[in-house]
């Protein structure tokens, strides 16, 4: 394999070739020039080939990320003839397409930049090149030629696809916490990556490409593994992913149900596997102007994206990374369809935390998010699970729990929803307002706890006091079992300490 890799590298033209160099500076319009610069061209068209393209590669699995590792690491086989090619503004409009070809085949050349003493001249080369080619892309007018297609496909593939290797890091962790928070790893390439990012939004942009032909290349391989590079570490490379997506997205839509169940796939493999991936935030915030722009009455297919996907994501302990996109796609989902709130509430009772305290708080305000799109009929046949789960949420010892339960009294539509439904709802929560009230060691939870249970009593006092009656009565009979079991372990006890033996009824 390596043979015939390197088979395909011509060698290095010796200086006394006469080779004139391919310079800038060369301006001039004569023909002599020009057809100087025609057979430059074509020899560094020669010279550099493409070491991976979306179109080349295998049909191995492996191979799928993988780029020539012996080109990188022999960048300087070429380095002789890798030169600058004229600028845009040098050549007539004639030849501007096939220049434009020209340089995204150049910048199709990978450099090695864990090495930064390396290359820098060709480095910077490709740079600027890359950066004509953005701007080009930009100016141009008339519609992209299938072959021009094609070689910007390949050129993007070229530079972004890669096999991400992940970073040696300390494990600084005690009984189960971080102590320290590591920075994201940051890609050393990124000055030419950034380049090639921007180059690829605005040719997924622009109005000179035909989504009918561009189509052909920008595939499901390529979607696959765009949707790959969503996991690195870099937070600038997964900020143009989640733009370049939606464009995609937006622009080819025979690709929409393929990007969709790759991303359901992402997930899958996200919560019910590894609980490891970097662009769950990501993937999540493009879904979330997805669901945005889902047609009423809502497919099945949505529907059950929202129970098999979206609810189970509440299942991993790192919650907190992605949970504000999470909230907003849930929260769409009721805005869309107010029947769906009982799935979604009884979702969130079935995932709820338990000894998680701050994605029991997470949790809390997602629920009040849910609670101000729902009706009351969806609202009644989910409250008495709901507000069982509430009533422990009020005993929580760590103060923030329990307070952020306490402050659902402060939103007027939940409000109105429990007086609407408080002789169900007040003698399920009355014995946890009455135990904070008396026990609780926190103070700003004790003065909200007497602010609710005021809020019962003026709103129905008979039932309050009914509430209080049954409460005392359950404590008086709490208190019997527990002095009877009491008694009866004094009992057991004292025969114990006799060596007798005795029947307990």
């Amino acid at each position: 394999m390596i043979n015939k890799i390197f088979s395909k590298i011509p060698r290095k033209h010796s200086k006394s070739g006469g080779e004139p160099s391919l310079s800038s500076s060369s301006s001039t319009s004569s023909k002599k020039s020009e057809g100087g610069n025609k057979r430059l061209n074509s020899a560094v068209e020669d010279v550099i080939t493409t070491p991976f393209s979306v179109l080349s590669v295998g049909n191995n699995a492996g191979d799928r990320f993988l780029r020539d590792r012996n080109l990188r690491g022999d960048v300087n086989i070429a380095s002789a003839s890798y030169e600058a090619l004229p600028s845009f503004r040098d050549v007539p409009s004639s030849e501007k397409q096939l220049l434009f070809i020209r340089k995204l085949k150049m910048c199709c050349v990978e450099f090695n930049f864990t090495a930064p003493t390396k290359n820098l001249k060709e480095k910077e080369i490709k740079r600027q090149t890359l950066l004509e080619l953005v701007e080009y892309l930009t100016s141009a007018s008339g519609k992209f030629s299938e072959n021009v297609m094609q070689e910007a496909v390949k050129m993007v593939s070229a530079n972004i696809f890669r096999e991400f290797t992940p970073q040696p890091r300390e494990n600084k962790l005690v009984d189960g916490v971080d102590l320290e928070e590591e920075e994201p790893a940051m890609d050393p390439a990124w000055t030419h990556l950034q380049v090639v990012y921007e180059f690829l939004l605005r040719f997924v942009a622009s109005s000179e490409t035909n989504p009918k032909i561009a189509k052909r290349y920008v595939d499901h391989s390529f979607v696959l593994k765009l949707l790959g590079l969503f996991d690195s570490e870099d937070p600038r490379e997964r900020e143009y992913l989640k733009t370049i997506l939606h464009r995609i997205y937006g622009k080819f839509m025979v690709h929409r149900p393929f990007i969709r169940k790759s991303i359901n796939n992402v997930f899958y493999h996200f919560v019910f596997e590894t609980e490891k991936h970097n662009g769950i935030a990501e993937f999540l915030e493009v879904l979330g102007s997805i669901i945005n722009g889902f047609a009423l009455p809502l497919k099945e297919e949505h529907k059950l994206f929202l129970v098999r996907i979206l609810i189970p994501l509440h299942k991993p302990k790192c919650l907190g990374m992605y949970h504000q996109q999470l909230s907003y796609c849930i929260t769409q989902f009721v805005e869309k369809d107010c029947k769906l709130a009982d799935i979604i509430i009884r979702g969130l009772i079935k995932y709820w935390p338990v000894t998680n305290s701050s994605k029991e708080v997470l949790f809390l305000n997602e629920l009040e998010e849910v609670l101000e799109a729902t009706q009351a009929p969806e609202f009644q046949r989910s409250m008495v699970p709901l507000f069982h789960q509430i009533s422990r949420s009020l005993n929580s010892l760590h103060f923030q729990v329990a307070e952020r339960a306490l402050f659902l009294w402060n939103n007027d539509h939940v409000e109105n929803l429990i007086k609407q439904n408080r002789k169900v709802i007040l003698p399920i929560i009355f014995p946890a307002l009455e135990k904070n009230a008396r026990h609780h060691w926190n103070q700003a939870v004790h003065s909200l706890t007497l602010n609710v249970r005021k809020f019962f009593y003026d709103l129905d006092a008979e039932l309050f006091k009914a509430c209080q009656m049954k409460f005392q009565v359950d404590e008086a009979k709490e208190n019997d079992m527990r002095e009877r079991r009491e008694t009866t372990w004094k009992r057991l006890e004292q025969v114990a300490a006799n060596n007798e033996a005795i029947l307990v009824p």
